[in-house]
């Protein structure tokens, strides 16, 4: 019998999830010490090049430490072996933190937002395309069960697989595109959310492609395809394990007012980590139901911060599942970084007492666009290049992580923008298709 592997993993600045692997036999050995890893890896594009000019050059070595938290196993079908999969904190040879490393960046964002007196409670709900002969049949009805039935057995397959590995799927379902699919989890803290998205990206690509399916979560396949988004739902609790995200009439409560206010105030630069890449902002705007600009809204799919609705239905405490729906973020974006950007600015607005944003209840292009700017509701960059300079402006965003960690982000990105300069816009979205 073939000894299975157990891969220990990273999920880098393009929310690839790359490492190395050794036997699972070895792997209580490995537990402390990790495996190797090389600075400049963080420097890689979505395309495979190494970006330039980078901070690392060819100097360093570094350890992947396994977190056993955020550990599955990918099972075995259609003749591939089961895979362990570990994600790992990237340290320095002597054990350190690597001041660069993506999830520490996570773990040390919602240590403020703890000095605070607050502990965030996250899920994130994942869009992706499913393509390939084995889907039949095409062109299945929204949301229909046609389209449910033509997906399996790798629906059923995914979910099983999810419930197996304590991921806690909550709905899968067939989505508003031809092709697309939506799996949601139920929410946990923040840094184990964050987790289950990388996690929960590998187990669906697997499952597909043993399945001759190809799984793509790029933000779109095709530039007048429907656009894959990657939904944030954030709750506030405080020290007590009380929800203080919604009063009981469904307004922001104080820190979740302020928490809000520095996400919109600092929506453009969040922008620049969590909807990273060329393509990405060609789901932004009015009725592309992602976010036509930064506001906070009611119920209201183009808002950037979504309140959502308290169920009453079958009892329980309505408090206790309030939420805001972070909806500008895609799957280009790495999702520690994503809720790290996030957290960052909440954490600014509570220091800083900003009031509660202005909640907007109804549809926003019924807000003429003189009201706009005296509603607090931000327009959000054109395009990625537009992007990156709003994030590189906003001295409080430069200061959320180390300094090489955002010049690595800033030149990766630009060189894929030099990359794609000259590509059409179906050759882009073709391209990220094929990666992510």
């Amino acid at each position: 019998m073939t000894a299975p592997l157990t891969f220990i993993a990273t999920c880098d600045l393009v929310a690839l999830t790359r490492g190395r692997s050794m036997r699972t036999d070895d792997y209580p050995m490995r537990r402390t010490a990790g495996v190797g890893w090389v600075p400049a890896d963080l420097a890689l594009t979505t395309f495979g090049d190494i970006a330039s000019p980078n901070p690392f050059g060819s100097l360093g070595d570094l350890r992947l430490v396994p977190d056993d938290a955020a550990r599955i196993t990918l099972p075995a079908i259609a003749g591939r072996p089961e895979t362990d999969v570990v994600l790992a904190c990237i340290a320095e040879e002597d054990g350190r933190a690597w001041r660069c490393d993506p999830r520490t960046a996570l773990v040390d964002a919602l240590a403020t937002l703890d000095e605070a007196g607050l502990r965030l409670v996250a899920s994130f709900e994942q869009e992706f395309t499913l393509s390939g002969p084995a889907l039949e049949p095409r062109g299945a009805p929204p949301f229909s069960l046609e389209a449910h039935r033509a997906a399996e057995p790798f629906g059923t397959e995914l979910v099983h697989a999810l419930q197996t590995q304590a991921l806690a799927p909550e709905t899968w379902l067939p989505e508003y595109g031809d092709g697309q699919y939506e799996i949601t989890l139920a929410a946990t803290d923040g840094l184990a959310a964050a987790d289950r998205a990388i996690l929960v990206r590998a187990l669906v690509r697997d499952l597909a492609a043993a399945r001759g399916l190809r799984a793509s979560f790029a933000p779109l396949v095709a530039p007048d395809a429907v656009g894959n988004g990657v939904h944030i739902h954030l709750s506030l609790w405080d020290r007590a394990g009380r929800p203080v995200t919604l009063d009981p009439s469904g307004a922001l409560t104080g820190p979740a007012g302020s928490f809000a206010a520095g996400v919109v105030a600092h929506a453009p630069g969040i922008l620049a980590w969590a909807a990273p890449s060329v393509i990405s902002s060609l789901r932004f705007g009015p009725h592309h139901w992602s976010s036509a600009a930064a506001f906070v809204g009611r119920q209201n799919r183009e808002a950037m911060l979504r309140i959502c609705p308290m169920p009453t239905l079958g009892g329980g405490d309505p408090l206790r599942a309030a939420n805001l729906e972070f909806r500008a973020c895609d799957a280009t974006a790495n999702p520690w970084l994503a809720l790290a950007a996030i957290v960052r600015a909440g954490v600014d607005g509570l220091r800083e007492e900003l009031p509660a944003p202005h909640v907007l209840e109804g549809e926003l292009e019924d807000v003429p666009e003189h009201e706009r700017a005296r509603l607090g509701i931000v327009p959000l960059p054109g395009d990625l290049e537009s992007a990156l300079a709003a994030l590189e402006a906003d001295e409080v965003a430069c200061g959320w992580f180390d300094p090489d960690l955002l010049a690595t982000h800033v030149a990766i990105r630009r060189t894929e923008l030099e990359l794609l300069r000259d590509v059409s816009p179906a050759e882009r979205c073709e391209r990220y298709a094929r990666v992510i």
